[in-house]
Protein backbone atom coordinates (compact mmCIF):
# COMPACT_ATOMS: atom_id res chain seq x y z
CA UNK A 1 0.00 0.00 0.00
CA UNK A 2 1.31 3.26 -1.14
CA UNK A 3 0.29 6.84 1.11
CA UNK A 4 1.11 10.38 0.03
CA UNK A 5 0.99 12.42 3.95
CA UNK A 6 0.95 16.41 3.07
CA UNK A 7 1.56 17.05 6.84
CA UNK A 8 3.61 15.77 9.79
CA UNK A 9 -0.29 15.50 11.33
CA UNK A 10 -1.32 13.47 8.29
CA UNK A 11 1.49 10.65 9.10
CA UNK A 12 0.47 10.47 12.29
CA UNK A 13 -2.67 9.76 11.41
CA UNK A 14 -2.08 7.40 9.39
CA UNK A 15 0.10 5.68 11.89
CA UNK A 16 -2.80 5.79 14.43
CA UNK A 17 -5.04 4.01 11.91
CA UNK A 18 -2.41 1.41 11.53
CA UNK A 19 -1.57 1.42 15.35
CA UNK A 20 -5.75 0.35 15.94
CA UNK A 21 -5.07 -2.56 14.03
CA UNK A 22 -2.56 -4.16 15.92
CA UNK A 23 -3.27 -6.91 18.40
CA UNK A 24 0.44 -7.23 19.66
CA UNK A 25 3.11 -9.12 18.66
CA UNK A 26 3.94 -7.32 15.80
CA UNK A 27 7.41 -6.01 14.64
CA UNK A 28 7.50 -2.81 12.33
CA UNK A 29 10.70 -2.19 10.53
CA UNK A 30 10.46 1.77 9.52
CA UNK A 31 13.21 2.65 6.80
CA UNK A 32 13.88 6.39 5.75
CA UNK A 33 16.31 8.83 5.36
CA UNK A 34 17.38 11.07 8.49
CA UNK A 35 14.37 13.47 8.54
CA UNK A 36 11.81 11.45 6.50
CA UNK A 37 9.39 11.26 9.63
CA UNK A 38 10.18 7.61 11.34
CA UNK A 39 9.87 9.46 14.89
CA UNK A 40 6.64 11.10 13.28
CA UNK A 41 5.52 8.20 12.43
CA UNK A 42 6.08 6.36 15.69
CA UNK A 43 4.87 8.88 17.87
CA UNK A 44 0.84 8.55 15.91
CA UNK A 45 1.42 4.33 16.29
CA UNK A 46 2.05 5.45 20.05
CA UNK A 47 -1.26 7.71 20.27
CA UNK A 48 -3.20 5.15 18.69
CA UNK A 49 -1.82 2.27 20.99
CA UNK A 50 -3.14 4.68 24.06
CA UNK A 51 0.21 5.83 25.02
CA UNK A 52 0.03 9.62 26.64
CA UNK A 53 3.85 9.82 27.18
CA UNK A 54 5.63 11.93 24.48
CA UNK A 55 7.75 9.91 22.01
CA UNK A 56 11.18 11.27 21.36
CA UNK A 57 13.95 9.69 18.86
CA UNK A 58 15.99 6.79 20.41
CA UNK A 59 18.91 7.38 18.72
CA UNK A 60 21.38 8.16 22.05
CA UNK A 61 19.50 5.36 24.53
CA UNK A 62 19.06 3.08 21.59
CA UNK A 63 16.17 1.78 22.86
CA UNK A 64 12.62 3.42 24.40
CA UNK A 65 9.57 1.55 26.42
CA UNK A 66 6.16 3.14 26.84
CA UNK A 67 3.25 1.51 28.06
CA UNK A 68 0.04 1.89 26.84
CA UNK A 69 -3.79 1.53 27.35
CA UNK A 70 -4.02 -1.49 25.07
CA UNK A 71 -0.31 -2.30 24.57
CA UNK A 72 3.30 -1.46 25.34
CA UNK A 73 5.52 0.08 23.12
CA UNK A 74 9.37 -0.79 22.04
CA UNK A 75 10.97 1.56 20.10
CA UNK A 76 14.78 0.91 19.01
CA UNK A 77 17.06 2.83 16.95
CA UNK A 78 20.36 1.23 15.32
CA UNK A 79 21.67 3.71 13.62
CA UNK A 80 24.94 4.14 15.16
CA UNK A 81 25.50 0.03 15.61
CA UNK A 82 27.76 -1.29 13.25
CA UNK A 83 27.11 -4.73 13.57
CA UNK A 84 24.67 -7.41 13.88
CA UNK A 85 26.84 -8.70 17.16
CA UNK A 86 25.92 -5.42 18.52
CA UNK A 87 22.50 -5.35 17.89
CA UNK A 88 22.39 -9.15 19.69
CA UNK A 89 24.05 -7.65 22.56
CA UNK A 90 21.08 -5.23 23.23
CA UNK A 91 18.72 -8.13 24.10
CA UNK A 92 16.21 -7.00 21.48
CA UNK A 93 14.73 -11.38 21.72
CA UNK A 94 13.25 -10.06 25.09
CA UNK A 95 10.87 -7.24 23.60
CA UNK A 96 9.18 -9.43 21.41
CA UNK A 97 5.90 -9.69 23.47
CA UNK A 98 2.39 -10.89 22.81
CA UNK A 99 1.50 -7.28 24.39
CA UNK A 100 3.36 -5.38 22.84
CA UNK A 101 4.56 -3.60 19.29
CA UNK A 102 8.05 -3.70 18.48
CA UNK A 103 9.16 -0.71 16.02
CA UNK A 104 12.84 -0.68 15.08
CA UNK A 105 14.79 1.94 12.97
CA UNK A 106 17.44 1.06 11.07
CA UNK A 107 17.08 -2.34 11.36
CA UNK A 108 20.44 -4.74 11.45
CA UNK A 109 18.56 -7.30 13.07
CA UNK A 110 17.58 -10.54 11.65
CA UNK A 111 15.70 -12.96 13.91
CA UNK A 112 12.09 -12.09 14.58
CA UNK A 113 9.45 -14.24 15.65
CA UNK A 114 6.67 -12.83 13.07
CA UNK A 115 7.04 -11.13 10.05
CA UNK A 116 7.66 -7.85 10.25
CA UNK A 117 5.64 -4.88 8.95
CA UNK A 118 7.77 -2.83 6.55
CA UNK A 119 7.32 1.29 6.48
CA UNK A 120 9.42 3.18 3.99
CA UNK A 121 8.78 6.84 4.35
CA UNK A 122 10.75 9.10 1.66
CA UNK A 123 10.71 12.91 1.33
CA UNK A 124 12.20 15.72 3.83
CA UNK A 125 11.83 19.04 4.84
CA UNK A 126 8.46 20.53 4.29
CA UNK A 127 7.58 18.24 0.71
CA UNK A 128 4.97 15.28 0.81
CA UNK A 129 5.89 12.03 2.25
CA UNK A 130 5.39 8.94 0.07
CA UNK A 131 4.62 5.85 2.76
CA UNK A 132 5.04 2.45 1.67
CA UNK A 133 3.30 0.03 4.20
CA UNK A 134 4.07 -3.67 3.23
CA UNK A 135 3.23 -7.08 5.43
CA UNK A 136 -0.18 -6.16 6.46
CA UNK A 137 -3.42 -6.15 5.02
CA UNK A 138 -4.55 -3.12 3.23
CA UNK A 139 -7.91 -3.87 4.59
CA UNK A 140 -6.82 -2.95 7.82
CA UNK A 141 -7.02 0.84 6.76
CA UNK A 142 -10.70 1.14 5.54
Amino acid sequence: MIVLTKTPQETEDLARRLAGRLNGGEVILLHGDLGAGKTTFTKGLAAGLGISKPVTSPSFTLIKNYRGDRLALHHIDLYRLESEAETESLGIDELFEDDAVVVIEWNKYRAFPVPPVSVTIEGSGDEPRKITIEGIDESAFN
